[in-house]
């Protein structure tokens, strides 16, 4: 069965407490409102996820939260990879292989410039990741293992703005 991955961007993150680590940071007010608005378009849409794989930063762990609740998960079904947390393509790439070939649909959240870059090199396509933008990928095979530069296509890509 082919799989699907949908691509997250944490949302806006909050910068105005000086001395605070990049990883704790949490998200800001608009943050807090892009993450559930765009978790409750793909729960409208009746997206059915298996699995979400997060980066255990503060404001991916946060977006990543929204979504799993809104899209009804389970406990079980997600987990958090430290590795993707400043992560290049490379290692992104790397995460994807190894992910459980049981999933068929997989949410995974992170940072940028990883997450443009990782859109790029799956689809050949550029997209320049926004707080919160989400990229629907196909992938056409049945092992997660198969998953290289140029295999994939974008199917679409979704951002908050969009809605303003």
């Amino acid at each position: 069965m082919p799989k699907k991955l949908f691509i997250v961007r944490h949302a806006k993150s909050d910068w105005s407490r000086e001395g605070m680590s990049d990883f704790d940071r949490p998200l800001n007010e608009r943050g807090m409102r892009n993450a559930p608005f765009m978790a409750d378009k793909l729960a409208e849409a009746g997206l059915n996820v298996d699995f979400i794989l997060t980066s255990p930063a503060n404001r991916a762990l946060t977006t990543a939260g929204f979504f799993k609740r809104r899209l009804g998960l389970r406990d079980t079904q997600w987990d958090t990879e430290r590795k993707i947390y400043e992560a290049d393509v490379n290692r992104l790439l790397s995460i994807i292989n190894q992910l459980n070939d049981q999933y068929a649909v997989v949410m995974l959240f992170g940072h940028n410039p990883g997450l443009s870059t990782l859109v790029h090199e799956l689809t050949g396509e550029w997209v320049v990741m926004p707080t919160c933008g989400i990229a629907e990928v196909d992938v056409p095979f049945d092992t997660w293992s198969m998953v290289s530069a140029g295999t994939c296509n974008l199917l679409s890509f979704d951002f908050p703005k969009r809605y303003v």
